[in-house]
């Protein structure tokens, strides 16, 4: 069985009251409104080979990062944690130091796309935060959609030497590949993976492809082509990673559904190219173990 790593999945109980997004007045978002923990992924990393996850944050709280740093110290499968911090504070370089005492503490999510305004990446950050994260060996994950792109792209071109992951490929509109807004996606994304430090995960995009299309699983598989063909024409398989974002995938589809899909895209490339999609790029990227390493 291919080994993988998935880069990107999520853990949470709504009672603890910081998920704000996660709203009982929208009626899509119901089925996530319970308990997802380790015991409900297990089974699923277990049938596709699936040894090592990166837990990314879902609450804009010190108290959740807490939260996953518990959860990554009990459990093997977690690889690593990215949290939150508000980079836009002075004080925030005294929260990382705390957090990277944390092994498997290895980067910070802004949640960039709930900001009001769009441009906060490129202006709000505080020096000594981002060079907190330089000297801690922190990684950056950017939540962002394509309207943010310009304005990350002048972030990582004032700080070359962070590394940075583009989680779900910016939200592309899948299904629209003819279209003014994918040309523009395609467009910045392009200047994004000029920059060397830049790597992209190809998660999160059933839940981006229009709800009619998300009940045809081929219709899907289809429409999704487009976006892996310039991501890996742009990146290349050595920056990018493959990710489930779990649960969050299941407003849409399902694991088993999405490793099917991804199998279709990156089984095209060699053995090797394969590997560093499936695992290779997010062990680096994060400075993961091993996965023959069971420590």
């Amino acid at each position: 069985m291919i080994q993988r790593i998935d880069s990107h999945q999520h853990f949470w109980r709504p009672a603890r009251g910081d998920y704000t997004w996660l709203r009982a007045d929208v009626p899509a978002l119901a089925p996530l409104l319970r308990d997802f923990m380790p015991e409900d992924l297990q089974p699923l990393l277990h049938a596709h080979g699936v040894s090592r996850t990166v837990l990314v944050q879902a609450a804009d709280s010190h108290a959740e990062t807490d939260f996953m740093l518990d959860l990554a110290g009990s459990r093997e499968e977690i690889g690593g944690v990215v949290g939150w911090v508000d980079l836009s504070r002075p004080d925030a370089a005294a929260s990382l130091e705390r957090m990277a005492r944390h092994p498997k503490f290895k980067g910070v999510r802004p949640m960039l796309q709930d900001l009001p305004d769009d441009d906060w990446i490129a202006r709000r950050p505080h020096p000594d935060a981002v060079n907190a994260m330089l000297k801690l060996g922190l990684r950056f994950d950017a939540l962002v959609n394509q309207r943010h792109l310009p304005w990350l792209l002048q972030f990582a071109k004032r700080w070359p030497q962070l590394p940075m992951v583009i989680d779900h490929a910016a939200k592309p509109p899948v299904g629209a590949h003819g279209s003014e807004e994918f040309a523009r996606w395609r467009e910045d994304m392009a200047a994004m993976a000029a920059l060397p430090q830049v790597c992209c995960k190809f998660s999160g995009l059933w839940t981006e492809a229009p709800p009619a299309m998300q009940r045809d699983a081929d219709a899907f598989a289809q429409a999704v082509r487009p976006v892996w063909e310039h991501l890996l024409e742009v990146f290349g398989p050595a920056r990018l990673m493959w990710g489930s974002d779990w649960p969050v995938l299941t407003l849409a589809g399902d694991y088993v559904g999405w490793v099917a899909v991804s199998e279709a895209c990156i089984g095209g490339l060699s053995p090797n190219e394969q590997a560093e999609v499936w695992h290779g790029t997010a062990q680096r990227f994060y400075g993961l173990a091993s996965i023959q390493d069971p420590s």
